[in-house]
């Protein structure tokens, strides 16, 4: 299977076993009664929402695997960007059951959920930095590299950087993850921007994997789009940021994410800055934060945010890719 097909042959594959799967494995959620539970703070209109099946980011994770085995790709970075994306899965896998199995609204405690991603983050960093692996970053639109000096016994800088890359990028995700079919469509688009970016770059075997991501993604978004019958949960949207995260730093495109990923970016800063408005004046500067609650609560219908938020990420990841090639 020549290079060309492996990838449209990943891509689709993903693909139709979410569509294949997708409703057993609802059915499934259903009748073990894994259903959300919806927090008290958030959006009233969410409310309605409790007991639609969670923990769907079992299907994408299915998906993701059944394509990398139907072509047989399995290089090295391959395998650690899959153990990534699925040890974070494994804690959001977790953190979910933890929510169902008690019903309340959250799971793990944050430390307790920050120290399994730090760990995780830090066994990747170290075979990489261990292996030889390139470590300066590709600057976008420009022809220069972020380079981590080394020293004797290591390089530490590099590490600190990559964890920090991989566990933020994950909750970034986590954080977008919170309206029907918004983290799902918004990250197929950001891994097909990245898989370009990866084919650009000669790196076929992450963009199997990425072109996989994104066909696992867009077949979850048809069971999760508005209304939705299933939501991802913490197994998803913490996986799949592993997995955005794992491929730019295989490929030194890791300061491409916050163009690629802006919507995650921007959701993340929300966030920061209303946690610090509040906590330093008192007043908040989003109706509710993350990002996404905010166009919600100022009127706007959860399928028009997502659109949007869609068109915003193609948008910026056709940048990504012109940042690549000016």
């Amino acid at each position: 299977m020549n290079e060309l097909l492996k990838l449209l042959f990943a891509a689709l594959t993903s693909f139709g076993v979410s569509l294949l799967f997708g409703p057993p494995i609802i059915n499934i959620l259903h009748r073990l009664k894994f259903g959300q539970n919806i927090r008290d703070d958030g959006p009233h209109s969410h409310l309605k929402k409790a007991g639609t099946p969670t923990m769907g980011g079992i299907l994408i994770l299915l998906s993701l695997v059944v394509a990398l085995i139907a072509v047989r790709e399995f290089s090295p970075e391959v395998v650690w960007v899959l153990f990534l994306t699925l040890g974070f899965g494994l804690i959001g896998l977790i953190d979910d059951l933890i929510i169902i199995l008690t019903k309340r609204s959250l799971g793990l405690k944050a430390r307790q959920k920050l120290f399994a991603q730090l760990v995780i983050a830090g066994m990747v960093t170290f075979f990489m930095i261990r292996n030889g692996y390139p470590t300066s970053q590709l600057v976008p639109f420009t022809d220069l590299r972020l380079v981590f000096p080394e020293f004797g016994w290591g390089n530490p800088l590099f590490f600190i950087y990559a964890v920090f890359v991989l566990v933020g990028v994950s909750n970034a995700v986590n954080l977008t993850d919170g309206l029907d079919g918004l983290a799902a469509g918004t990250m197929a688009i950001a891994s097909l921007a990245m898989a370009g970016l990866l084919i650009i770059q000669e790196q076929t075997d992450l963009a199997i994997f990425a072109l996989a991501l994104t066909g696992a993604c867009f077949g979850f978004t048809w069971f999760n789009g508005p209304p939705a019958q299933v939501f991802m949960g913490d197994t998803g949207s913490l996986a799949l940021g592993g997995a955005l995260g794992g491929l730019a730093l295989f490929s030194q495109l890791t300061l491409f994410l916050p163009i690629v990923g802006g919507i995650f970016v921007a959701e993340t800063l929300s966030v920061i800055i209303q946690v610090i408005s509040f906590k330093t004046t008192g007043k908040r500067v989003f109706k509710m934060s993350p990002l996404h609650h905010h166009f919600e609560l100022g009127g706007m219908m959860e399928p028009q945010i997502m659109i949007r938020f869609w068109m915003t990420g193609i948008v910026l990841g056709v940048l990504g890719i012109l940042g690549y090639l000016i």
